[in-house]
């Protein structure tokens, strides 16, 4: 019998050149921006990560709007797409690239309806020319996907709910655009506490949840397939619990996405987490990785799993590359290890407060993970 296909997706933003900043910004100049556009990063995918993942996996990509895919490159993207047989898994707009003054919440009016442009015209290239590069099953279809990047303030005033009334109206507006358009994406808030702002709309999960919500009290959106990406990495750099954010979101039929990034600070290997900066780490063999695979396993969640996350500032394109290939495996190592986790005789310790065997058993999958891991490596 044939394994169950598995669904992950790749960030076209990984490949870059370096950060700058603090780091150097050229450490694999082969990957500089105009040396690598973003019809050759799905050839260089299919090239060098997909020989050396299991069969089953399905790859997919995730793009900005309109900084890596856009008019001009739009259908280069789609037919190296459709050519190699990897998949529209994530859009979204790049409104942090261009707009500093809250984008589509922006008290400033000009602002506001320039970023609410930049979402339909995303919402059109996905539906005009990335369209051939969908996955077949509508269950599949590609997610669009609002990070809060622009979404922010630094200023304690009176002002930040009227922002908070402009974000109701303005992703109203595109949900409504978008179901005109075919109505089949789905549709995810990225919730983050901060970056590129001091303070955010949408910080959390619950935040994004409860957003929908009032959503489709106040302008009647349907919350189907409307939901969260859960990312993470993002709950983990403010101390918050990314299990518990799973049950939140399975609970609310609210997870139309993920990134599996990690902030590291929970495997006792990898610095990192609360109070740190956002690093994304890739996927992380860890307990709690564990436990939110054997979640969504239960719950049936099927669609993509994407890896937002960069090289190391030191890394060459080799290792940048291995980086790609070794998250992906390490999430199939834990979903292996859960499938494999005595589930009625963990209940049977926890009923009976038998909590240190029940470590033992959660440390056990851990183990299980890593030899998974190192199989497949």
């Amino acid at each position: 019998m044939a394994e169950k296909k598995s669904f992950h997706s790749i960030c076209r933003w990984t490949f870059n050149a370096g950060k700058g900043g603090f780091v150097p910004a050229d450490i694999r100049p082969d990957w500089a921006w105009d040396k690598l556009p973003s019809d050759q990063v799905v050839r260089l995918i299919k090239e060098r990560i997909v020989p050396r993942l299991p069969e089953n996996i399905v790859l997919g990509l995730e793009l900005h709007y309109d900084t890596e895919v856009n008019e001009e490159n739009g259908a280069a993207v789609a037919d190296a797409l459709s050519e190699t047989g990897i998949y529209l898994a994530m859009i979204t707009p790049g409104a942090h690239a261009h707009f500093a003054y809250g984008g589509i919440c922006s008290l400033d009016k000009k602002e506001r309806a320039a970023t609410e442009e930049l979402g339909q015209k995303t919402v059109e290239i996905a539906y005009g020319p990335l369209r051939k590069a969908w996955y077949p099953d509508e269950k599949m279809a590609p997610t669009l996907v609002l990070w809060n990047g622009s979404y922010g303030y630094d200023i304690a005033t009176i002002g930040i709910r009227e922002m908070y009334q402009n974000l109701k109206k303005s992703i109203a507006s595109l949900c409504q655009f978008e179901e005109k358009m075919g109505g089949e994406m789905y549709i995810g808030f990225e919730p983050k506490p901060n970056e590129g702002h001091p303070a955010m709309l949408i910080p959390t999960v619950a935040s994004a949840i409860l957003f929908w919500r009032k959503l489709e009290e106040e302008f009647g959106i349907t919350r189907t397939k409307k939901g969260v990406n859960k990312e993470f990495g993002h709950s983990e750099m403010i101390g918050l619990d990314h299990v518990y954010d799973t049950v939140e979101e399975l609970d609310n039929d609210a997870m139309v996405h993920m990134h599996l990034n990690s902030q590291g600070y929970n495997d006792g290997i990898i610095l990192g987490g609360p109070g740190k900066y956002d690093i994304d780490h890739g996927t992380r063999i860890n307990g709690m990785n564990i436990a939110i695979a054997g979640l969504i396993q239960q719950a049936g969640y099927g669609r993509w799993k994407g890896h937002d996350m960069q090289p190391r500032a030191y890394d060459n394109v080799d290792q940048a590359i291995d980086r790609l290939v070794r998250s992906i495996l390490s999430w199939e190592a834990c979903a292996h290890a859960a499938q494999e986790i005595d589930y009625q005789q963990l209940m049977t310790y926890l009923q009976n407060r038998e909590t240190a065997k029940a470590e033992d058993l959660m440390r056990n999958a851990v183990v299980e993970a890593q030899l998974a891991f190192n199989d497949m490596y």
